[in-house]
């Protein structure tokens, strides 16, 4: 079904909307959901609590791009549980790491904090703009996706230590951009 059949059944306050969602995107929250929290039962309910938040947004909202606002919802949701679930046990995992790959290159005051802030995100978007497609996509993936870095090589078909290099690379040219700026 097409998207605008789908935010047509939202407006219509149908419960099919969630079981098409369901259908059409629910391996995308899913995946989204499972690279943050790392465990099943977690994930499906983190993709649950989406669809349940896109009915609570639709209307009045209409996006324009269902899968980008059902994406970002399964990730503040899916970042939300882990933060909750993690308060008592900080430990290792991918969204841990991929925060520490980003607080070190934009710097003091934290990510969560600073990715809030409306000239951080007009430069953020200014800079991934700048980015050819395969940069931006292995950006995108690690950082906003949360990705591990052997499935973004397996995704590419690039090696593990070339996705590292051009990361790395990357969040080098950010941090220059955010010194120019006078972000940092």
């Amino acid at each position: 079904m097409e998207d605008q059949n789908i935010l047509d059944l939202y407006f219509h306050r149908s419960e099919q909307a969630i079981t098409e969602t369901d259908r059409k995107y629910g391996g995308y929250c899913y995946t989204i959901a499972y690279n943050i929290l790392g465990n099943r039962e977690d994930s499906e309910e983190s993709v649950s609590d989406t669809y349940m938040a896109a009915w609570n947004a639709i209307p009045p909202k209409r996006p324009d791009i269902l899968s980008a606002f059902l994406a970002k919802l399964t990730r503040h949701i899916s970042i939300d549980h882990w933060r909750k679930s993690s308060a008592k046990k900080r430990g290792g995992g991918e969204i841990v790491l991929a925060l520490e790959e980003l607080d070190n290159c934009i710097g003091a005051g934290g990510t969560e904090e600073a990715l809030e802030q409306k000239e951080l995100v007009r430069i953020l978007n200014q800079f991934l703009q700048s980015l050819p497609d395969v940069e931006r996509n292995v950006f995108l993936s690690r950082y906003w996706y949360l990705d591990p870095i052997d499935t973004i090589a397996a995704h590419t078909g690039f090696s593990r230590s070339k996705v590292a290099s051009m990361l790395l690379r990357i969040r080098g040219r950010l941090r220059k951009v955010l010194t120019q700026e006078g972000y940092l």
